[in-house]
């Protein structure tokens, strides 16, 4: 068989938690960043310490530091090379990233409960959980830094800076009920999607792939990323507080417009009254109405939940996930083309 033929993946998912299946080729490289993850100086400030290893011991997909492996490794010989440390170190960098980021999420958001868990501004004051936070921030960068290479330096730097730039574009943008649904997708590859092109292209290039195969594999992870971020949005009207480790509909409540909810606006006979409706809640809410906008808000999620506008969504998400299996068409046929065609399939399916 040609090397860069054209596979066809797994069958499709049964279950959610096949993601374990799906991650099993870069299990032992998981394990290496995990232990990494949770290695800590000494000298660290104790309160300080035991909330980071509580924040890092809680774990999640490691779907971010998975791809970055499976990037890594479609050159056949990285594991065997020192080259291979530092795609670890990359792994790493990336996941703590992304915690560090959830971490000011929960301060931006009063958030109490993150995967079904306290989090940590329920025990600390903002401040000290913001500085917690920019601790993860310069352990990511720490770790980044041992790659020893600038791009992977660059790619660091510019995601971060993108992150933040759209966190605040997307705190800003709260409550403004007038905004062009193209925001929405600016936001989403700021907030989650970038971070995965980070891993797949910085894997990629670490283990000096070809340049078109770099390529393919960043927007991969742009696809993907997209892909993860709307089916997220979808789940936050029709998941539960169980399945989600959080109150469903928050980010309604939150003020913050998702796509389900700009597709639902769209085919609403009366926009105009919804609008000015979630406008008056949003300013009464501001004078010490609170119950007012979160029964508005309920009321409106409740309604958005049993739209066409969650079908409308999901086919979008399903749009970028055909993207992403196409941009895998050229790579050699291994494990990890099979794993990463499989997590299209664990993102289309996931119900957390």
């Amino acid at each position: 068989m040609d090397a860069h033929a054209n596979v066809h993946g797994p069958m499709p998912l049964t279950t959610p938690e096949d993601i374990h299946t799906l991650l099993a080729p870069v299990h032992a490289g998981l394990q290496r960043v995990e232990i990494k993850m949770k290695t800590i100086d000494s000298r660290l400030f104790a309160p300080l310490s035991a909330a980071f290893v509580d924040l890092i011991g809680r774990g999640g997909k490691r779907l971010r530091p998975a791809l970055v492996l499976m990037a890594a490794e479609f050159n056949d010989e990285i594991q065997t090379t020192p080259c291979y440390d530092k795609v670890i170190s990359l792994a790493a960098s990336v996941e703590m990233l992304h915690t560090a980021t959830l971490v000011h999420d929960d301060v931006i958001d009063d958030a109490l409960l993150r995967r079904g868990a306290p989090t940590l501004n329920v025990e600390w004051s903002k401040g000290a959980t913001v500085l917690a936070g920019n601790y993860m921030f310069g352990r990511a960068t720490q770790f980044s830094a041992e790659t020893g290479s600038m791009r992977v330096i660059r790619i660091f730097s510019e995601t971060l800076q993108i992150i933040v730039d759209g966190e605040l574009r997307q705190l800003f943008a709260r409550n403004q009920f007038h905004q062009e649904k193209d925001n929405y997708y600016r936001r989403i590859y700021a907030k989650t999607a970038s971070l995965f092109c980070a891993a797949t292209e910085g894997g990629a290039a670490l283990s000096n792939l070809p340049e078109g195969d770099v390529k393919q594999l960043r927007d991969y992870g742009y696809n993907l990323g997209m892909a993860f971020q709307i089916v997220d949005d979808i789940l936050d009207f029709t998941g539960d507080e169980h399945s989600l480790g959080k109150p469903a509909g928050s980010d309604l409540r939150q003020g913050t417009l998702t796509l389900p909810f700009f597709y639902w606006l769209r085919t609403h006979p009366r926009p105009e009254a919804v609008i000015a409706e979630l406008e008056e809640h949003a300013d009464a809410r501001d004078e010490g109405d609170e119950q007012g906008w979160i029964d508005a808000a309920n009321r409106i999620a409740a309604q958005i939940r049993t739209s066409d506008a969650i079908e409308a969504a999901r086919a979008e998400s399903h749009e970028f996930l055909a993207r992403a299996k196409q941009n895998l068409t050229g790579l050699p046929d291994n494990v990890y083309k099979a794993s990463m065609l499989g997590l299209c399939d664990f993102v289309e399916q996931r119900t957390y």
